[in-house]
């Protein structure tokens, strides 16, 4: 969750180990206790991620691209299909009849929208913006990730101001949520 260096490789990093946490998913048989834990890692460093990038990211992307609020636009829908999925995610065990359609649904998506992230977005950004730029894109985006949320809330606002005013206090009540009932740990 703080990786260093500038936006870009920030988010790369974060996109590395969610690819990661897929992989110790699909690894486990299903019905496996472990892989509930894994989706709850996954959901909570997704979150914080997509938090950060609404936060921070899209608002550059739209200010520094050509055609950039399109793009935001698009990204935003990726992400509001996410967060619904990892909401229905979240009520399900391990068990649970819709748990591995759910999580295939995820990392599909996941999946897609990394790839039109690293290979149209990133690209366009580093060309468009300069490094000094980028390099302060990432320490807002680390800043915004330790106090995001770590629940999805689908019907969060997902663009400035409000996103900005709202996100802390919700991240506030996931984090005590989450130690409370010991959520996103394995043994």
């Amino acid at each position: 969750m703080g990786h260093g260096g500038n936006v870009i490789d920030e988010l790369v990093t974060d996109h590395r180990e969610v690819e990661e946490l897929f992989g110790k998913i699909e690894a486990l048989p299903p019905g496996h206790q472990d892989r509930k834990a894994y989706a709850d890692q996954v959901t909570m460093e997704l979150v914080r991620h997509s938090v950060a990038e609404e936060q921070y990211l899209y608002p550059a992307v739209r200010e520094h691209i050509p055609d950039g609020d399109a793009l935001a636009d698009r990204e935003l829908e990726d992400h509001a299909k996410a967060e619904q999925i990892m909401k229905d995610l979240e009520g399900c065990d391990a068990g649970d009849a819709d748990f591995d359609r759910l999580v295939g649904m995820l990392m599909a998506e996941i999946r897609s929208h990394i790839a039109d992230e690293e290979g149209n977005l990133f690209p366009g950004l580093r060309a468009a913006c300069p490094p000094e730029a980028l390099d302060q894109l990432g320490d807002k985006v680390r800043q915004a990730k330790k106090t995001a949320p770590t629940r999805p809330h689908p019907a969060a606002p997902d663009k400035p101001p409000m996103n900005k005013l709202l996100a802390p206090g919700a991240g506030m009540v996931d984090r005590l949520r989450d130690a409370m009932s010991g959520r996103g740990k394995t043994d």
